[in-house]
């Protein structure tokens, strides 16, 4: 790790529509028979059956972290048009939502829906994860502590799950707010070290709130069986660029993390009840408005978050070549808004869900093949027919 730069790896998750009557059909065991010949490991089934998850493996460079997404994006979209439906890149579904929602049979998840019971009627949201390279266990950790007063941010920059319940929550991104109900869920708590984070997650799993530690959905956490940390605060965003350019973001922030953490500095011990309200407003508000930084207690526009965000990441960006793309983004996303705000932009000009779905499962798929002369496209570059 100290001459080298750590690779970086994305999950996303997508949910699956009927290509002609827009809701979502639960359809995962169909597509992954379609599919994993394709990809293998590298495309899984969820909890529900509305969604698959696609993974890249392990990246060094944003050029190829942009082709392996592609490249799984690409693999699901066929295997979707094969069985008439088309693959939905947004934090929440949009139209057909049945409740309780028809579950998966993955083993792995039988405990927990005996666990959690009715937490999971409604458990039907797609994020994106980063994992990011660290030395060890303890970097991890540590390194967690130092991320934390960024994701409220975080959760505003990639805000792409306005709708819930076919109407407008009044949220940018509602998956932050639905996926906080869970027990041990949202932003994680300061830990000391390595052994205080497993002795609070034994503790936890004592009391039945967890299954072990994959069910330790905080939105920082060392990965159980990888040497990365994982990052698990944003909404999936609906254009490869975009996942891209997060992707990097946050690995320039853990790179940052990393050089405090081997000069002995454990991180802030911030309030956990402030950074809390730091998500709720951030999840509310997205791009449009204004954020609790929760280092300073101060409510100040979002827009200068992401300023301060991009700063504090800008030397590892700029010494891994990555500062004018994800600043071009960045800048794009601060001008234009984000997921959220296109999806009701989309919305206000027609009038309905359908044309929403539409738009994002073109968009989901657009930036497949960009035209190598032009290079690939900044998020929101696209235009499509519901445009």
């Amino acid at each position: 790790m100290a001459d080298h730069f750590p690779t970086v790896g994305v999950e996303e998750e997508y949910f699956l529509v009927d290509a002609s009557q827009r809701t979502v059909v639960a359809a995962a065991p169909r597509i992954l028979a379609r599919a994993k010949p394709v990809l293998g490991d590298l495309v899984t089934g969820e909890a529900s059956r509305y969604q698959v998850e696609g993974k890249t493996p392990p990246c060094g460079t944003l050029g190829e972290l942009r082709h392996e997404l592609r490249r799984v994006r690409s693999a699901v979209v066929t295997a979707a048009a094969q069985e008439g439906l088309r693959p939905l890149a947004s934090g929440t579904p949009l139209l057909g939502v049945r409740t309780p929602i028809p579950l998966s049979g993955d083993p792995h998840y039988l405990p927990q829906f005996e666990m959690f019971r009715a937490l999971y009627d409604t458990f039907v949201f797609c994020g994106l994860h980063v994992h990011v390279q660290v030395p060890d266990r303890e970097h991890a950790v540590l390194v967690g502590n130092h991320l934390r007063p960024w994701l409220p941010v975080l959760v505003a920059l990639a805000a792409n799950s306005p709708f819930w319940e076919e109407r407008d929550s009044g949220y940018c991104s509602w998956r932050a707010l639905g996926a906080a109900r869970w027990p041990v869920a949202g932003p994680p708590p300061y830990f000391s070290s390595a052994a205080h984070y497993d002795a609070l997650a034994a503790s936890l799993q004592e009391t039945g709130a967890t299954r072990g530690e994959r069910s330790l959905y905080w939105d920082v956490r060392p990965c159980a069986h990888l040497p990365t940390v994982e990052i698990r605060a944003m909404d999936v965003p609906t254009g490869v660029e975009e996942a891209a350019v997060f992707a990097v973001l946050v690995r320039a922030l853990v790179v940052r993390a990393l050089e405090r953490v081997r000069r002995g500095d454990p991180g802030p011990a911030m309030d956990e009840a402030l950074l809390r309200a730091a998500y709720w407003r951030c999840a509310r508000d997205g791009l449009t408005g204004h954020s609790l930084d929760p280092r300073t207690s101060r409510l100040v526009p979002t827009t200068l978050q992401v300023r301060r965000l991009l700063e504090h990441a800008r030397p590892a960006l700029a010494e891994h070549g990555e500062l004018p793309r994800v600043t071009a983004a960045l800048r794009h996303l601060v001008t234009h808004g984000g997921g959220a705000e296109r999806q009701r932009s989309v919305h206000a000009r027609a009038g309905s869900l359908l044309d929403v779905v539409d738009d994002l499962a073109t968009r989901t798929a657009a930036s497949l093949t960009p035209d190598p002369a032009r290079g690939p496209r900044l998020p929101g570059s696209e235009r499509t027919a519901a445009t």
